[in-house]
């Protein structure tokens, strides 16, 4: 009598470096037809104050993919020192410039900042990080803004691998104004059924094994097993953690090789949903920009 041999699942990876790239070379495209008609390239303008390593690292990446896309990045490295008066006088010397349509301030800032003002600061239209509270009630309330971009990036990658949203169950864990809040908001309007988590959550693992669609962004290293996945779910982790267990010395939320044999997709980490957050931002740099020709007119 044969015997079945049991089949182990692995699920297909979401290269969100593969989905980026492919973002940025379609606004590369659409930029040289407004740049062909005589019109400047989109600006970002980039903020960087004092020298965290990791923020040095994410700008530097930023302003790369500015650059494969056609935009013009505008640098601002201010020293660690710098006072608040300093800083909104400099965000408001941007939202004047012309040639400027994204504005981006790298997070976290230094101690003693206050980040929500100078957020706050940053002009709703130039807004390229979609989290200034004008931007985040035009999404709360279904009308056309600037979107967060790692929500954002989720769904493009979700609809780059004809990943179905309407009518799945999603389980989204954490409530940040980042990712939380606004990815919830974004799979409901693609009618999605949504269930919100977080640290008092009760019977979390329960939860998550009903999802089809299961968002990861707690901000704690590997907190999600395998055993908590439902088989053929998609797997969106946003954590990023530093680890030595990995040959890329980073790790997510999820433990991965475990989640893996059970999900039908799966983000990695890296080059899951960080790719795409960079090619968001340039997505909400040049709807700005567009928005300001087109309105122009």
């Amino acid at each position: 009598m044969s015997q079945t041999k049991e089949v182990v699942q692995t699920g297909t990876v979401l290269d969100g470096t593969a989905c980026a790239k492919a973002v940025r070379e379609a606004l590369a495209l659409e930029v040289q037809t407004f740049v062909a008609t005589g019109l400047r390239p989109p600006g970002l303008a980039v903020v960087l104050v004092g020298d965290d390593p990791a923020s040095k690292v994410y700008v530097k990446n930023k302003v790369l993919a500015c650059k494969k896309a056609g935009i013009e990045s505008f640098l601002h490295e201010l020293p660690g020192s710098t006072d608040a008066e300093t800083l909104l006088k400099l965000i408001d010397e941007l939202n004047q410039r012309a040639d400027v349509d994204g504005i981006l301030v790298q997070l976290p800032l230094p101690a003693g900042l206050p980040t929500d003002a100078v957020l706050m600061a940053v002009s709703p239209e130039k807004d390229a990080d979609g989290l200034h509270p004008y931007n985040l009630g035009l999404l709360l309330s279904g009308k056309a803004g600037l979107r967060p971009c790692t929500p954002s990036g989720i769904i493009r990658l979700l609809d780059h691998y004809n990943i179905p949203i309407e009518g799945k169950s999603a389980v989204v864990i954490g409530r940040s104004n980042l990712v939380g809040k606004p990815i919830s908001i974004l799979l409901m309007e693609r009618n999605a059924t949504v269930t919100m988590c977080h640290s008092r959550s009760k019977n979390l693992e329960e939860i998550c094994r009903g999802a089809d669609i299961l968002v990861v962004a707690a901000g704690r290293r590997e907190m999600v097993a395998g055993s908590w996945v439902k088989p053929g779910a998609v797997v969106i982790d946003v954590g990023i953690h530093k680890t030595d267990k990995t040959d890329s010395g980073l790790t997510g939320d999820v433990i991965y090789p475990e989640a893996k044999a059970v999900a039908s997709h799966i983000t990695p980490v890296p080059g899951g949903i960080g790719p795409m957050t960079v090619a968001m931002l340039l997505s909400n740099t040049f709807a700005a920009y567009k928005k300001k020709h087109t309105h122009n007119k």
